[in-house]
Order: structure tokens, then C-alpha cells, then sequence
């Protein structure tokens, strides 16, 4: 009798009960050989026995790859350098970093010669059409299995069942959220969160104090900026991972970077989570503020415009688009000149730029002030409003004309 191989599979592999489940499950329905990738993101969570988890539950490989400076570094920064604000209020968190996960798992299929990856993603959310979009570009040869779209482990009672005769280790702890958390963000879902008329439980936190917890004191803060990415934090230099890091431990102590809202997912329905986002709500307005001296209007305002679709790319899975990365390359080409450095104020929840300094800065005292000087006529302003308004003359003699008639007949 011939014994046929295992197909290897590679699994974005977590440690939790949904990814444990699923590995084992890739074995025994499957009959798979898996290797676990746990990308290590900056995530508050300890990884250290994830690796010894996944053998134990069945893995032949385990991996736990260390992606912080490339998540800082070759996503967050492009976004932010981007402006990325999903429908106008949401700094898209879990969004940048699923076609790093993905990328991760293309590169260890290429690397153990298997054929196919598979995710934990459920079949209602963003994430699956994020991971497989990644793929698809990536590596279109490489299939995908997405489990949570074929087994009937529909609840967290079949799940824990599953488990428990598959020898699984779990934890007790009933978990109230779903949540997912990387260097920059954390999210909450589920539980009273399906509700938007209630609000979150006082346990729905993470790394964000609430306003009434953060201190009675304001807290100052500089950073500095080259071409639009931040690269020191206080008047130290710090790698890419680490602004995050610090800013994030600087903001979510003053209460900065919390947002309870409700956002249209990709596939079609509405959901309501909670955000936590201190490092990057903190980056963006200060960013913003810096734009204010470095950029030209016309610029600026192309560039705004240009933040939606970009926008939508990054939270809708399109990171490998040719349309992102076109995008990108005008998003970039803006910033060469936003450098210099922002001082602000952190208050409970409040942000608010002091000052902004810049060797770029297009901001000239002698045409901005009210006193005598500079290399401005007044009486240019004349000619300036007579042509501008010309237009606006026309249209108002048709409108005289038209209103004349009206009345006569």
C-alpha cells in the first residue's frame, strides 16, 4: 500500500483557541502537515511559548518571526505617510498589518516548498478578503484554505469541544472580547459591543487610560520628522518600532487614542468596535501640523484628496495593488519636505500643537504680518478680486436677467 505525503500547509498561527483548533484540525481533517508562523508585531501579548504550543499541538515547524521594524518601518510609515484616515475617523490598525502577516506566510511556503497557507479568519470579517488578496498577489500559485468558511465549529462551545478531545490546552479564562492587537492598536469586538446603544464595560481597555484616570497635569511632547516619518521622540533617535512604542506608551497615558465607532466593513455589513490607537492618533495630528508649514496648498489639498482611495485600498485588503502603490509613490514624492520638529501638549484625551519648526518651512513672518514690510503690495489685491470675481459678476447678470423675466411672465 502507498502512503501519500501530507500536503504541507503553512497557518498564520496564534496560540489561541481559534488557531490551535485549526491546526489541529488541518491534521486531522485534513490530513495536513502544518507550520505554524506567529508574526511577532509589537502585540502587548507574551509570545515566548507560542513556538513550544504549536509543537506540542501538532506542528511539524514553528515559527515566531520578529516583524517590528518591517511593520513600522515598510507599512505604518508609507500609511502615515499617506494621511490613511478610513472613513474619516479610523487610523486602520488591524488593516496594515494583514498583508505583512501575509507576506510572512508567502515567504515561509516559498521557503518549506508548500503549496498552501491557510488563516483563521472568519468569513463575516475584512481580514479573509486582506489575507487573500496578499496571496493572491503575492504568490498567485499558493492555494488558501480559510477553515472558518468549510467546518461546522460555528461557536466557541463546539470550539472548546473540539479542544478538549483533540488533548488542546486552553484557557479557562471566558475571554468577554474578541481582540486584536499589534504594535500600534488594539480592538475590541463582540460581547455588548454588538449593541450600538450600549456603552463599552469599564474592562474594555487596553493601553489607553480613561480620560478621568490620566493625570491632572499636562504632559509636553516633541517629535521630529524626515520626509514625513517620525525618527525621534524627545530629542532622541529612536528606530521605527521604538517611535511606535514610545508614543504609544507617552499617549495612552494621557488618554489619547480611544474610538468607539461604528465603520462599513468591506464585505457589506456594519460593525461597531472600539479602538485604542495612542501612538498613531498622537503621529497623525502632529504630522498634520507639520504639513501646515512644509506643504504647498495645492499640494496639500491633492494630496487629501488622494488620502480617501488610499484609504479604502489599505483597509479594503489592496496593500499590493497597482493603484496603492501609485498612489504611494505620489504620497511620498509629497513628503519630501515635511522635516522638522512639533511640540505639543497632551491633556486627558486632548492634543494641541505649541509649535512647529522646519529648514522647509513655507511660512514667511515678513508676508504674514500685520505690520509694514515684506514683498507685498496691497493694491496688488485689487487686480486679484476683479479677476476672481469676474466669473462671479457673469453669473450674477444671468441670474438678474433671468429673475427679471420670471417676474414678468
Amino acid at each position: 500500500m502507498t502512503m501519500t505525503t501530507p500536503q504541507k500547509v503553512v497557518l498564520a498561527y496564534s496560540g489561541g483557541l481559534d488557531t490551535s483548533v485549526i491546526l489541529k484540525w488541518l491534521m486531522s481533517e485534513r490530513h495536513c502537515e502544518v507550520i505554524a508562523v506567529t508574526a511577532d508585531l509589537g502585540q502587548p501579548e507574551d509570545l515566548s511559548g507560542v513556538e513550544e504550543k504549536a509543537l506540542k499541538t501538532g506542528a511539524s515547524k514553528a515559527f515566531v518571526l520578529d516583524l517590528r521594524e518591517e511593520m513600522a518601518r515598510d507599512f505604518i510609515f508609507p500609511m502615515m505617510r499617506g494621511a490613511a484616515l478610513y472613513e474619516n475617523r479610523y487610523l486602520l490598525g488591524t488593516s496594515i498589518a494583514r498583508p505583512l502577516i501575509a507576506k510572512a506566510l508567502v515567504d515561509v511556503a516559498r521557503a518549506e516548498g508548500a503549496p498552501v497557507v491557510a488563516h483563521g479568519a472568519t468569513g463575516k470579517g475584512n481580514d479573509q478578503v486582506r489575507f487573500e488578496f496578499t496571496v493572491a498577489a503575492l504568490a498567485p500559485d499558493l492555494q488558501v484554505i480559510a477553515p472558518w468558511r468549510e467546518w461546522d465549529l460555528m461557536s466557541r462551545t463546539a470550539l472548546t469541544a473540539f479542544a478538549a478531545k483533540h488533548g488542546i490546552p486552553i484557557s479557562g479564562e471566558a475571554k468577554r472580547y474578541s481582540m486584536d492587537a499589534n504594535m500600534l492598536h488594539t480592538s475590541f469586538e463582540g460581547s455588548e459591543l454588538e449593541d450600538p446603544g450600549l456603552e463599552p464595560h469599564a474592562s474594555c481597555k487596553q493601553r489607553c487610560l480613561s480620560v478621568e484616570e490620566a493625570p491632572d497635569k499636562a504632559e509636553i511632547v516633541t517629535v521630529d520628522f524626515e520626509s514625513g516619518n517620525p525618527v525621534a521622540v524627545n530629542g532622541k533617535g529612536l528606530s521605527p518600532a521604538a517611535v511606535i512604542a514610545e508614543l504609544s506608551q507617552i499617549a495612552g497615558r494621557n488618554g489619547i487614542g480611544r474610538d468607539d465607532m461604528v465603520e462599513n466593513r468591506f464585505v457589506g455589513m456594519k460593525s461597531r468596535g472600539v479602538y485604542e490607537n495612542p501612538a498613531g492618533t498622537l503621529l497623525y495630528k502632529l504630522h498634520r501640523d507639520l504639513e501646515g508649514i512644509c506643504m504647498d496648498r495645492e499640494l496639500l489639498a491633492l494630496r487629501d484628496m488622494l488620502a480617501v482611495p488610499y484609504s479604502r485600498c489599505v483597509y479594503n485588503g489592496f496593500w499590493y495593488s497597482p493603484e496603492r502603490e501609485a498612489a504611494q509613490a505620489f504620497m511620498d514624492k509629497s513628503q519630501e519636505n515635511v522635516t522638522g520638529t512639533v511640540r505639543a501638549k497632551l491633556y486627558k484625551g486632548g492634543v494641541w500643537p505649541l509649535s512647529r519648526l522646519s529648514p522647509n518651512s513655507l511660512f514667511s513672518p515678513e508676508l504674514a504680518t500685520f505690520e509694514e514690510g515684506g514683498d507685498y503690495d496691497h493694491k496688488d489685491a485689487a487686480g486679484f478680486i476683479r479677476l476672481n470675481a469676474l466669473r462671479l459678476r457673469q453669473h450674477g447678470t444671468v441670474r438678474r436677467r433671468a429673475a427679471k423675466h420670471q417676474g414678468r411672465s
